[in-house]
């Protein structure tokens, strides 16, 4: 084969890979080609090489979708919690939630604990394995996810927004306990935790005890109701000890200078 007509080949073999949206093949065809017929490779081994790495890099590319798509603010992965510090929570547990089986069943997490203690760190990491397991996540804070839910309902989309949320295999909503919410944005977090109840998974974290939670729903009975659904089914751990970040802060500046 002339070097003009290879490139014509080359060209058109391109060309039809782009129209079957075959990226990882189209950028590797020829090296592995020369050394297929350098080691004299039969054709079938070949071809299968090319597709395993084009199923490979789909695989990775689903992977950092869905990653991209929980809109994590930062990612955090199990290895980087010192459990050390926390030593009434469960590892064990931790890494059992981590495989994912709360999710197939539709269960709930909740953990409770104070301020700095790891809580979104562990939530996040948790989502982000989820992620690498196939699963579909969204990250939200507690007043952004009913932000979300008020702006929606102004726009008469809150149908389109729920369908879209309710697709999720996992919603995880930080830092519940914070700021109070209104009385309409209560009702609005309310209905969409009931929507969810037994068809699939919340994670919330929560700086406030349960028998404080009217403290940002300011509704008795809308508290109970809304614990009665999302503690059923659920897994509660609590996060007992000093704020990481406060510790960290002493430990810099016992540090000489």
């Amino acid at each position: 084969m002339t070097r003009q007509s290879k490139a014509g080949l080359d060209i058109r073999l391109k060309d039809l890979l782009r129209q079957l949206r075959l990226p990882t093949v189209a950028a590797n065809y020829g090296k592995l080609a020369s050394e297929a017929a350098d080691s004299g490779q039969p054709y079938e081994e070949y071809l299968l090489a090319l597709l395993e790495q084009e199923v490979s890099q789909r695989d990775v590319n689903r992977r950092k979708r869905r990653i991209r798509e929980a809109r994590f603010p930062l990612l955090h992965t199990l290895d980087a919690y010192d459990f050390s510090v926390m030593p009434a929570l469960s590892k064990p547990k931790i890494l059992e939630l981590a495989n994912g089986d709360f999710i197939e069943k539709a269960e709930n997490v909740v953990f409770v604990g104070a301020i700095g203690t790891g809580k979104t760190h562990l939530a996040t990491a948790i989502g982000l394995a989820a992620c690498e397991q196939g699963r579909r996540v969204r990250f939200f804070t507690a007043a952004g996810l009913i932000n979300d839910l008020l702006e929606a309902a102004e726009q008469h989309r809150l149908s389109r927004l729920e369908n879209s949320l309710m697709k999720q295999d996992l919603i995880i909503i930080d830092e519940l306990g914070f700021v109070p919410f209104s009385q309409q944005g209560s009702q609005m977090l309310f209905s969409f935790i009931s929507q969810r109840y037994l068809h699939s998974s919340i994670m919330v974290t929560t700086n406030l005890a349960f028998t404080d939670w009217t403290e940002v729903f300011q509704d008795t009975r809308l508290v109970a109701a809304l614990l009665d659904r999302l503690t059923h089914h659920c897994h509660v751990l609590e996060f007992s000890g000093d704020s990481f970040r406060f510790r960290q802060s002493l430990e810099r500046q016992s540090l000489p200078s």
